[in-house]
């Protein structure tokens, strides 16, 4: 971590320490929460961690009176649809893991402190956050640092904010996601994957496994599948 700029404090916490909860939240308007287990894991630390400590900060800061929250969600709350078809926000979820699963009810959790407590949440679902795009899936899900960085700020400083769930994505080409919510929201990316679309062999990159190539999700898809690969490559693209 770069050390602190001038007017930024750094204070080491444990989110599952509720004790910290509320010298944290201190003086704080508004909360970007990255905090949590970033990857797939068994169900006891996704839920000690993603859930129940999420639940117990997001609530803590509504009563603290926190009047906006930014909340990193993921494209793995939808990791399951297939790669052809072009989703909005509206869609149901169908998470890909356990780790998706916990991003889902993070969602739902942004808007109960907005409909119980008035609390602004963007969730922010993010594909995949790098320098740059390394291989053929993140010509899709690629966002860069300041795309993303400009949606957090949206997520801060837009005067009047219910619950939105926008996608974490540039401006790629290739992308899956309707982002129009992002757009009307202010959202103008500056980056495109397709910009370094040349830089790395994409046969050499796809997965290996058919379920993880054909579905949003990627890696995370085929790592615990135990279905019928044919029931979910079979399934008929929406016509968008």
């Amino acid at each position: 971590m770069d050390p602190p700029a001038e007017g930024e404090e750094v204070v080491r916490a444990d989110l599952m320490d509720r004790s910290t909860h509320a010298r944290l939240l201190d003086g704080i308007d508004g909360i970007i929460h990255l905090g949590g287990l970033s990857v797939e894991d068994d169900w006891a630390p996704i839920l000690r961690v993603n859930i129940d400590a999420t639940y117990d900060f997001f609530v803590t800061a509504a009563k603290a009176g926190i009047r906006r929250i930014v909340f990193a969600s993921s494209n793995h709350v939808v990791g399951f649809y297939r790669r052809d078809v072009r989703l909005t926000p509206e869609d149901p979820p169908r998470p890909d893991t356990r780790y998706g699963l916990s991003k889902a009810f993070g969602e739902l959790l942004g808007q109960y402190v907005f409909d119980q407590y008035g609390v602004g949440v963007l969730s922010v679902r993010i594909g995949s956050c790098f320098e740059k795009p390394t291989n053929a899936r993140f010509l899709s899900t690629w966002v860069s640092r300041r795309d993303l960085a400009q949606l957090f700020a949206i997520g801060l400083e837009t005067p009047t904010l219910h619950h939105e769930i926008v996608w974490g994505v540039s401006g790629n080409e290739r992308g899956w996601w309707d982002n129009s919510r992002a757009h009307e929201l202010g959202y103008r990316p500056q980056d495109n994957a397709e910009s370094y679309a040349a830089t790395f062999d994409h046969d050499a990159t796809r997965e290996a496994n058919p379920l993880s190539r054909a579905l949003q999700g990627g890696g995370f898809v085929g790592t615990e599948y135990r279905g019928d690969p044919a029931r979910v490559l079979g399934e008929r693209a929406r016509q968008t």
